[in-house]
């Protein structure tokens, strides 16, 4: 087997920051220590001065396919993923048709086989009447089931009570939700065009707002709680909603919470120069509620971040806002923006860490991923805090062709990521000479 020697490497794990060299044997890390011999290895690669993290885990992207494969698919979205440093993903079923059988999602696993550069998983998409589908889920293969709570179109909208009732109770893997409630929605609409005749992106915020999330988010813990489920609630965006979930270590929880890098980055105030760029469900709000979130991220009452990455094409994007659809590529910048929140002072580089790789690991009981520890897979991302990376639409690996970081300059540079022990990227271009990837395994 070949192996890879990254010496000097300043290592970000379990909380600590220690100078060590890494050995790569295969797929695993082999030893992690204070000095390795450079004859140990067929590449040495010197790492002094930058950061080796373990891969970012993101329990949340969509990725488009089947059917949708226009705006993204496996193959490209997964490329742009790892030159981002992440190299898990768990994605989405509302493609087309939905992924709401067994035999659906199967299908998307044998495409990442033949396709996919990062490891991946696949969520089952809840409708009313999927029950025995959902039943038959794998623990061990399947990272969960999801649930769109009140806002979704088509069958993934699960509303009756007896249904929600069902799938907390019966669910044999994790629950995630998107908790937006329709209801709420639909009296913000009516509200506001009492004041105008139609409604514009700076009404995003507005018409989704804390009230309609919270109600959903809510109603999803509170049906946790009653069946003793596993929930896990997607992107937080409002303050309000923080009072639902408890602070402590995430290993003590069966009810999570997530917030993802855009509710992270943005606020309403970037509407007027982004647009519909940023139109997202649920909406990017306000600077007092992104200020909320990341002081949630410290004192642990959101336990994961992640993408939620949904590339639409610009002509998609372009057209009046109520039919702009909903969603941003985010992948290949995700880390980097995190990068930007240590450089200012707003997280820690362990906490960054602990977010986006150590917790997704625990919460979804991931075997032998989300650590730099030895025997251990090797995904890695080697990050250099002091080389800029300025992004334009033309140097971003999306499918959809654009971002909406074009013109920022990033304090900081992926500089490699490394798949199951196979360098994917060197920090300009995609190196992977062969498919790396695995299914993730899930120890429950």
């Amino acid at each position: 087997m070949s192996s890879t020697l990254i010496k000097n490497a300043r290592v970000v794990n379990e909380g600590k920051v220690i100078e060590a060299d890494v050995r790569i044997v295969g797929q695993k890390i082999e030893t992690v220590e204070n000095d390795i011999s450079a004859k140990q290895a067929d590449q040495v690669i010197d790492a002094k001065g930058s950061y080796l993290l373990p891969g970012m885990i993101d329990d949340q992207v969509h990725f488009r396919e089947p059917g949708l494969t226009h705006k993204g698919s496996i193959a490209t979205e997964s490329r742009a993923a790892v030159a981002g440093g992440i190299t898990s993903y768990m994605e989405m079923p509302n493609v087309s048709p939905a992924t709401t059988t067994i035999e659906a999602l199967e299908k998307k696993y044998a495409i990442a086989a033949q396709k996919s550069l990062a490891n991946y998983s696949f969520y089952l998409g809840a409708t009313e009447d999927n029950l025995e589908q959902i039943k038959r889920l794998d623990p061990t293969r399947h990272c969960g089931v999801k649930v769109f709570m009140g806002a979704s179109t088509g069958d993934l909208l699960v509303e009756h009570p007896q249904a929600l009732d069902s799938i907390f109770r019966e669910s044999p893997v994790l629950i995630v939700t998107h908790c937006e409630s329709g209801p709420v929605i639909s009296q913000n609409r009516e509200a506001l065009l009492k004041t105008k005749s139609e409604l514009t992106i700076a009404d995003h915020p507005r018409l989704r707002d804390a009230n309609a999330c919270f109600a959903s988010s809510s109603h999803a813990v509170d049906l946790a709680k009653k069946y003793q489920s596993q929930l896990h609630v997607l992107h937080i965006t409002t303050e309000k909603e923080l009072s639902l979930f408890e602070s402590g270590p995430i290993q003590n929880k069966h009810i999570t919470a997530e917030a993802c890098i855009h509710h992270l980055w943005f606020s309403n105030q970037d509407y007027a120069q982004l647009g519909n760029l940023i139109k997202c469900n649920p909406a990017i709000k306000y600077p007092s509620d992104r200020d909320a979130l990341i002081q949630a991220l410290h004192n642990n009452q959101i336990d994961i971040i992640a993408t939620d990455h949904a590339p639409h094409t610009l002509e998609e994007k372009q057209v009046p806002y109520e039919q702009a659809p909903a969603g941003l590529p985010l992948v290949q910048h995700a880390l980097l923006t995190l990068l930007d929140h240590v450089a200012k002072g707003r997280l820690s580089i362990t906490q960054v860490v602990e977010k986006t790789a150590h917790n997704p690991a625990i919460r979804y009981a991931i075997n032998d991923r989300g650590y730099i520890k030895e025997g251990y897979f090797a995904d890695l991302v080697l990050v250099d805090e002091h080389s800029p990376t300025i992004v334009t639409h033309e140097n971003s690996l999306y499918h959809c062709g654009w971002t909406p970081f074009a013109g920022y300059q990033f304090s900081s540079k992926i500089k490699s990521t490394w798949v199951n022990g196979q360098q994917v990227f060197d920090g300009e271009r995609l190196t992977a000479s062969s498919v790396p990837a695995m299914a993730m395994t899930f120890d429950r």
